[in-house]
């Protein structure tokens, strides 16, 4: 398995809700609603259908007292935890976590005196609730941009950890970090220094990465990069458009590095000259009718009785395309033919039967 190619580094394990981030925990995936969260039917809506996808943890944006109150309501009809995410107002974050927000995201250092943050720490020690330093390449300090020379890694790990400092005065440990640019390069950079920094669980991604097809490219050449290096212990793809395309995109990156089992892996060839089958319409949809079967197999769709079976005889079934028809196949060897108009129904039917 490709897992073994990949040592995750051994980060401080820290629960939230009924599911745990760093240390031997899973890789998680998770997304942010883009919801109003006063509505609290609509945002529920939106994270079963994040729940259906795989999603383990959901975040949501609290811009007033309104949305806090919200997430009572919304707490009790979700099965993952739930992140409120605030900014400036420490009275949000302590509603919040009264309300019953598992985690919350909040810097430290913008909410005002230590007295103010002292009162948030204490509730979360209370109800055993960390907190997400989340770093934005957008938004840094002006003295720490004025000691770099602008936004660079070193600002925003510097950023990073002042905040922290704030909380390790009070005793506060629970900490998550994020450190977030859209510029990948610079994500990466600061991702790796902050790793070597510490052992606090990291949440990576790539932020205002674009649209579905460019965004789920950056943050797949963004993420894919730390965790190979073993970096990262929970996972967002930013995407301007359905969150549900985030947890699509955040799996299939994780199954792509091994670092996720369950569910099926599709492979297909690009095709060629030689195909002689429509096998771009056979692959969509076989494609899609799988996409939420759980099975942990290996599916092939390839273009040519020539090369199919052997190229992808790892798959544990797969068809390749012949003239107006296609060979079944398990683990490369041929099992039979099947005509092109029958070819979905009838290899759907052979996996279900695996």
């Amino acid at each position: 398995m490709n897992r073994d190619y990949i040592s995750r580094k051994k980060t401080k394990k820290i629960r939230i809700g009924d599911t745990f981030i760093g240390g031997d925990s899973p890789i998680t995936v998770q997304s942010m609603t883009n919801t109003d969260t006063r509505n609290a039917l609509a945002t529920v809506n939106q994270i079963k259908r994040l729940e259906d996808e795989g999603c383990s943890i959901v975040r949501v944006a609290v811009p007033d007292n309104e949305a806090a109150e919200a997430i009572r309501d919304i707490k009790k009809s979700i099965h993952i935890p739930l992140v409120a995410d605030i900014h400036f107002d420490y009275r949000l974050a302590i509603a919040c976590m009264k309300n019953g927000a598992d985690k919350i995201r909040l810097n430290p250092g913008n909410i005002g005196d230590k007295d103010r943050v002292r009162m948030v720490v204490e509730v979360a020690k209370e109800r055993q609730i960390p907190i997400r330093i989340g770093v934005n390449s957008g938004s840094l300090e002006k003295d720490v941009m004025a000691k770099f020379g602008g936004v660079t890694p070193e600002a925003m790990v510097e950023s990073a950890l002042g905040h922290a400092r704030i909380l390790e005065e009070l005793n506060f440990y629970d900490i998550v970090f994020s450190l977030k640019a859209s510029n990948v390069p610079m994500t990466i950079a600061a991702y790796r220094m902050m790793s070597e920094k510490t052992d606090y669980p990291l949440h990576i991604g790539v932020t205002e990465a674009g649209t579905i097809y460019k965004g789920t490219v950056k943050s797949s050449v963004g993420l894919g990069c730390l965790l190979a290096e073993g970096i990262g212990d929970t996972i967002r793809v930013s995407l301007t458009g359905d969150p549900v395309e985030e947890i699509k995109a955040g799996n299939e990156i994780l199954k792509s590095l091994g670092l996720k089992k369950g569910g099926v892996e599709f492979i297909s060839c690009p095709t060629c000259g030689r195909c002689q089958v429509d096998l771009i319409s056979i692959a969509g949809r076989i494609e899609e009718r799988l996409s939420k079967v759980d099975k942990d197999i290996k599916v092939a769709v390839m273009g040519c009785a020539v090369n199919g079976p052997g190229e992808a005889k790892e798959a544990d079934i797969g068809i390749a395309g012949g003239k107006g028809e296609v060979l079944l196949f398990k683990k490369g060897e041929i099992i039979r033919k099947i005509p092109q108009e029958r070819a979905v129904e009838e290899f759907l039917e052979e996996i279900h039967r695996l």
